[in-house]
């Protein structure tokens, strides 16, 4: 298996997680309210599967 796929996935957890907390410490602080931001975790989800994805190995390659 790639590495940087691995990586990609080993990191994937945390940066959400990461991304969760900051949105909701804007939402307790009051700087911007939670309903606003949520779609930011779908646009980190989907960076993160969009760099997964550029580094996986191509399966099915064919070699002469």
């Amino acid at each position: 298996m790639n590495d940087n796929v691995s990586i990609f996935r080993a990191i994937r957890g945390p940066i959400v997680l990461m991304t969760l907390g900051g949105i909701f410490a804007m939402d307790h602080f009051g700087s911007l309210e939670f309903w606003r931001t949520w779609p930011v975790l779908l646009i980190v989800l989907g960076l993160l599967k969009l760099m997964e994805r550029m580094f996986r190995p191509v399966a099915g390659g064919s070699q002469s």
